[in-house]
């Protein structure tokens, strides 16, 4: 009987082992995707720290985009002496009062331009030389000059004033009216022609004045290194420009203030010589 069992229970035993198989493979196969789940979260935190170490040379690049220029114009005027202080506040000055003369003289002499044109359309074509004065906008240099000339034409009286003729006499007073409007138009030209000459020898002197603080620093430091030269050379060399730049703007500003007066001053002179006629002619009494 034992001897007939023996077969079965041995092919009892394998089949058993055939089926069991498979489940065991995947036992084993589960312990090294736990053993890589339990890996992964240990790995997670090392991208932080990768980000982080990345991220700290970008802010150290963006801390010395936002360093101050040790040898501007700020670095300049905080650590320059009462000279250099002086130099650059007497070139801030000249720079402002030339180009406050160079606008409002071109603001005139535009405005006593257009007062020409209106002049030659209203004056002359008046009934009377007193309806033409008034035509004349009240203040204006053609209004001076135009009551200048009737008032000398109808006032020709006095003991002293009897021995000029009237004809010497009201050319005197419109040639006296005309030369006022002129001086008026120089007025300012001269400050222009000064800061043009003067403003480059100003900065030159702020650049001398530099070049002896960087000779002065290198003889205390024993040696010509760049941290030594650079601020007195940078401020040699702002003095300079800024002198350049103040002189440049009166020089082309006083040479077209000049030209333009000239133009408008032969609108002047040729409206005082028509008045004049006009006044010794046959419409001068009435």
């Amino acid at each position: 009987m034992t001897t007939r069992l023996s077969p079965l229970v041995a092919a009892f035993v394998l089949g058993a082992t055939l089926l069991l198989s498979p489940f065991s493979a995947t036992a084993q196969d589960a312990k090294p995707a736990a053993s890589a789940a339990e890996a992964t979260p240990a790995a997670a935190p090392a991208a932080p720290v990768a980000a982080a170490a990345t991220a700290a040379p970008a802010a150290a690049i963006v801390s010395k985009e936002t360093v101050d220029n040790p040898y501007g114009l700020k670095a300049m005027w905080e650590q320059g002496d009462f000279v250099s202080k002086g130099t650059l506040i007497i070139l801030i000055i000249m720079s402002i009062g030339s180009w406050y003369i160079l606008i409002t003289k071109l603001w005139e002499s535009f405005k006593l331009s257009g007062e020409a044109k209106s002049a030659g359309r209203s004056f002359f074509k008046s009934a009377s030389l007193n309806e033409g004065v008034k035509t004349l906008k009240a203040g204006s240099a053609f209004h001076f000059i135009a009551e200048s000339g009737v008032n000398a034409g109808e006032h020709h009286e006095g003991s002293l004033t009897e021995n000029i003729d009237r004809n010497t006499w009201v050319t005197m007073n419109v040639q006296r009216a005309v030369d006022t409007v002129a001086s008026r138009l120089q007025d300012g030209l001269a400050v222009l022609a000064t800061v043009g000459s003067t403003a480059p020898f100003i900065g030159l002197f702020g650049t001398v004045w530099g070049i002896y603080h960087a000779l002065t620093a290198i003889g205390i430091a024993g040696q010509a290194s760049i941290d030594k030269v650079a601020g007195p050379v940078g401020e040699a060399l702002i003095m300079t420009a800024i002198g350049l730049a103040v002189a440049v703007p009166a020089v082309l500003g006083y040479n077209w203030l000049v030209r333009r007066n000239k133009v408008t001053m032969d609108s002047v002179r040729g409206f005082g010589a028509e008045l004049h006629g006009v006044l010794m002619g046959a419409k001068a009494g009435r």
